[in-house]
Formats: C-alpha cells, structure tokens, sequence
C-alpha cells in the first residue's frame, strides 16, 4: 500500500513538473516573439530615420542620400555635398553599408578562426575607414553630427527634430516613457533603431551569381572562372590575401574581406578640400580622425580593408574615392609600381611624385605584396586581359542575381 502512495506522489509531481516545464518553455517563447516583435518594429522605425533629411542641418540630406540601395548602400559620388548649406565636401569616400554586420570589433592582435590561431594578423576590425567605433549605434553619430555631413547640431536640435517628425509616436510605441525620458535618451534609442535597421536583411541578402555558383543553381562563364583564378592566385591577383573567396570555420559564405588594416600608397585627391594643404594628411589609423594611435608610425597609412561583395555597383574606390571605376581600382594594384607615372602626379622637377599621401617616414608601411612591386619598366603580374578577367569575376558578387 505505502508503494501505491509513493507511485501516486511520484506521478503527480512529475505532472507538476511537466506543466512547470511547460509554463516556462511558453514564457519563453513569448518572450522571444515580443523581442522578436520589437526587433522589427525597431527595423522599421530606424528605415524611418535612415530616410529623414529632416535630421540634418540643411533638411534636404539623409542617410539614404549618401548611401543608396541602388548602389548597394553607397554613394554615386565619392565625396557627398554636406553642412548646413550643401557647400561642404566629405573627408573621405562614403562606402557601402552592405556585410558590415561581421565586422569585428577593433583589436590590435587579431587570430583567425581557422584552426590556426598561432598567425597574428595586427590591426583589424571596427567600423569606419579606420575602425574607431565597434558598434553600429555609435557609428551612425559620426555622420550625424560631422559638420561638412548631415550637421546635425547637437543632441537636443536632433532630439527636437525627431520629436517632430512623423515616426515619432513609433518610439512612443515601441520604448517605455523612462527610456525616452531626456534629450540624450531619445538619441540613443534613435542609433539603436538604425543599428537595428543596418542589420536587418537588406544589407547581407547573399543573392550574388557567386552565391548561386556555390549553391549549385549557376555557372560561371570561362572568363570569371579564369578571373576567380586569378583572384586567388597569390602571384597573381593575390586578392584572397584581403579578401578572403572561402567559408570561413563555421561555414558561413564569404565576407571577401579580413577586415585588416592596410597601406597601398594611393595618389593624393586633391578633390578633399584639406588636401589643398600640403602640410595635411589623412594618415588613417593613427590620425587625426582617430586619436588613440596618434603616435604609433607603424599604424600611419592603414585603413581597413572592405568586403568586395557589391563592388562592381561602386563609383568609386579606396578610402580617399580617388579612382572612379573598378578597371582602374584592379589596375592600380597591377601597376603602382611598375607604372607609377600612371597614378602619381609630376613634380616641378619632371619626377613622378609616388606615394604622395603619405608622408615618407611612413612608407614602410607600404604593401608591397603581389601584384604589387617591381620597378618602373617592368612587367606588371597583372596584364591587361587579366585584369579584365579579374573585374568579370568581381562583378559576380553583385547581389540581386536571377539564375
């Protein structure tokens, strides 16, 4: 009798158990649909504001001004128009916003996940050209407030601005009276709704031929088989060394980047305004956008390397947006240094002034990897029809392909 008793406790408590398992498992799922739900809603809201010129100085620019999805989230000009009154230029070339979403934070030691994590890769990760913010919410204050970008003022002009615009019940909605209780944080719950709309699908939809090649629903032709070849090949394209062409450990597809710091020793753009001084260089990791590194000459000249996905879709290229179309942007690599009159500027004395963004104590900094090197006169590791080939093959990595 007294085990009929124990059997009857025993099943009872497993049923209350299971019901207690159960009410937990179902917390747990509405827990997730409400972040879910708030996640999206997020989404929207920050698409709202990605799209507001009324957040600017001027109100006639936005987010979505100088990075269009037409041109995979970048700009039709390397240096946009800003300030209160459109008369000011950019500092640097707007890139793509598109497969940022991987993107490291900043460290000065970075080990591949790749089985072999004895190989120090230096400098790598963080967003910007030069990496100085790990977080998408605080990047997007960079622009924000930049005076020759959307000058936005300061917190309290943007706060209002948000205030008045017609989203604004949708933060009402979404966040709680306390977390929009000052001017500081109605801004911080805005960069959280862009970072939020800046990871959301749209920007890594992987819908590359690329993609459907290693998916097996296409084929590459036979010139971007041969420029894949190339682009991998370390004497030739060596372009892998960068940007990585294969999964990475966890199988992901690839990101067609390192997201490491480089120095290639591009010729100057006169066309930034502060390059009118000859005094004035943007040296990238260790200035003077950043400040952390400022008197590290090891670091002077990187800047980071960006995903290739999209590329053909750009207007222009490298940090400074000096080169203008992609044929060029292969070229340059093929023959910076075996035809540097190509690139650099003469000086009064008849030479061609290499290297002239960058101060000379900082040249050894300077990639001189392949395709790089030589000397003038000699021949390229890159000739014409290969360079071609290699553009056919970048220009698989455009999203939006229909097999």
């Amino acid at each position: 009798m007294r085990w009929g008793w124990l059997l009857v406790l025993w099943t009872l408590a497993q049923c209350a158990w299971a019901e207690t398992a159960a009410q937990i498992q179902a917390m747990q799922r509405q827990a997730i649909a409400e972040r879910k739900a708030q996640v999206l809603a997020m989404q929207k809201l920050g698409s709202a504001l990605f799209h507001d010129p009324s957040l600017s100085g001027s109100k006639a620019i936005s987010c979505s001004s100088c990075h269009q999805q037409r041109l995979a989230f970048s700009s039709p000009v390397a240096l946009m128009p800003g300030g209160k009154k459109l008369q000011q230029i950019g500092d640097r070339a707007v890139p793509s916003l598109t497969y940022t979403q991987n993107i490291p934070a900043f460290t000065e030691h970075f080990f591949e996940d790749d089985g072999n994590d004895s190989i120090d890769n230096g400098a790598t990760g963080g967003l910007t050209w030069d990496g100085r913010v790990d977080r998408a919410k605080d990047q997007a204050l960079i622009p924000l407030f930049a005076h020759n970008e959307m000058a936005a003022g300061n917190i309290d002009t943007l706060a209002a601005a948000i205030k008045a615009a017609p989203y604004w019940p949708q933060f009402l909605a979404i966040f709680s009276q306390t977390r929009l209780a000052s001017n500081n944080a109605i801004v911080k719950r805005a960069t959280e709704s862009l970072a939020a709309f800046l990871h959301s699908p749209i920007f890594y939809p992987y819908s590359s031929k690329f993609d459907a090649v290693e998916a097996g629903k296409a084929q590459f032709t036979a010139q971007e088989k041969r420029g894949l070849a190339l682009f991998n090949d370390p004497k030739k394209g060596n372009c892998a060394s960068c940007h990585f062409s294969s999964h990475d450990a966890t199988g992901a597809p690839p990101k067609f980047t390192d997201y490491g710091m480089i120095a290639l020793g591009l010729p100057r753009n006169m066309a930034i305004s502060k390059n009118q001084n000859p005094n004035y260089y943007d040296l990238g990791l260790c200035g003077p956008m950043r400040k952390d590194f400022t008197h590290q000459a090891r670091y002077c000249g990187l800047f980071r390397a960006p995903s290739l996905r999209n590329v053909a879709l750009q207007t222009h290229f490298f940090h400074n947006g000096v080169i203008t179309n992609l044929h060029d942007a292969i070229a340059f690599y093929a023959t910076r240094d075996t035809n540097p009159g190509r690139w650099y500027p003469k000086g009064p004395d008849g030479k061609v002034e290499k290297f002239n963004d960058l101060p000379k104590k900082y040249w050894k900094n300077i990639n001189m990897d392949p395709p790089f090197g030589g000397k003038p006169g000699d021949k390229p590791a890159l000739n014409e029809q290969e360079i071609e080939d290699i553009e056919a093959f970048l220009g698989t990595l455009t999203d939006g392909y229909q097999p």
